[in-house]
């Protein structure tokens, strides 16, 4: 049976930021379905989501959940890439009065929890802004 770091890593669009591209009507699906919204097609390929795009809104937690309580207050957001694909996900590096809709921010890898003291770390991604 596998062990759950190995789950996560096997997650492509999480590590690779892997999605599906329909072959009908190259609509971008992230993460990646099995029916195109669009047109219906079943036919995908994988291609690499842009890695830059810009915050259309966001919040400041500061009553987290329990996993998160070590780092409030922090930032979430969505955020619309370059080729139009929308993800929510924390915004980091800056300051809260410096966050706007429309802020341009980059794609990073970086880590999101950790399972206990001595458990697994799961990584993915956050928004950093760009300079």
């Amino acid at each position: 049976m596998p062990t759950p770091s190995r789950y996560w890593r096997e997650i492509p669009q999480r590590y690779r930021y892997e999605a599906s591209r329909c072959t009908g009507c190259g609509k971008i699906f992230f993460p990646p379905r099995l029916v195109c919204s669009a047109c219906g097609s079943r036919e995908f390929e994988p291609t690499k989501i842009a890695e830059a795009g810009k915050v259309m809104t966001y919040t400041v937690i500061h009553t987290p959940p329990q996993p998160f309580v070590d780092q409030a207050p922090y930032a979430m957001g969505i955020v619309e890439l370059d080729d139009g694909v929308r993800i929510t996900g924390q915004i980091v590096d800056c300051d809260f009065s410096e966050l706007a809709v429309g802020k341009r921010v980059r794609l990073e890898f970086r880590r999101i929890s950790q399972d206990g003291k001595a458990g697994v770390i799961f990584y993915g991604y956050k928004f950093v802004p760009e300079i």
